[in-house]
């Protein structure tokens, strides 16, 4: 059996590359937007706000909370999703990371 990723590449570099991943589809960014938007935590009003299926909404949150960019609280039979604020600065920073080096790199070229 072949090598895996998390084999190859550092515990780090894995990280970025699963931040990206969970920017990487529109929707994804344009729910994150959303939410950045809102004072508190929304159910359905994601669903009308974005204009996907409910289904494709839910498979998009799953993943944005997978990354710890949102946070799900339960309401009743609802769940609620709001900005994760820890997650989102951890994201920012291994994103930050990325280009901050690459900077230095093309600085000292």
């Amino acid at each position: 059996m072949g090598t895996t990723k998390t084999q190859v590449f550092s515990p780090g570099d894995n990280a970025v590359a699963a931040t990206a991943k969970a920017l990487a589809h529109p929707a994804r960014v344009a729910i994150l937007r959303y939410l950045v938007q809102q004072a508190s935590c929304v159910c359905g009003d994601i669903v009308d706000e974005i204009g996907l299926a409910q289904a494709t909404v839910s498979q998009h949150l799953k993943v944005l909370k997978e990354a710890g960019f949102i946070q799900g609280n339960i309401e009743g039979p609802r769940v609620c999703y709001c900005i994760d604020p820890k997650g989102w600065a951890q994201g920012r920073e291994r994103i930050d990371s990325v280009f901050n080096q690459l900077e230095e790199a093309c600085k000292n070229g």
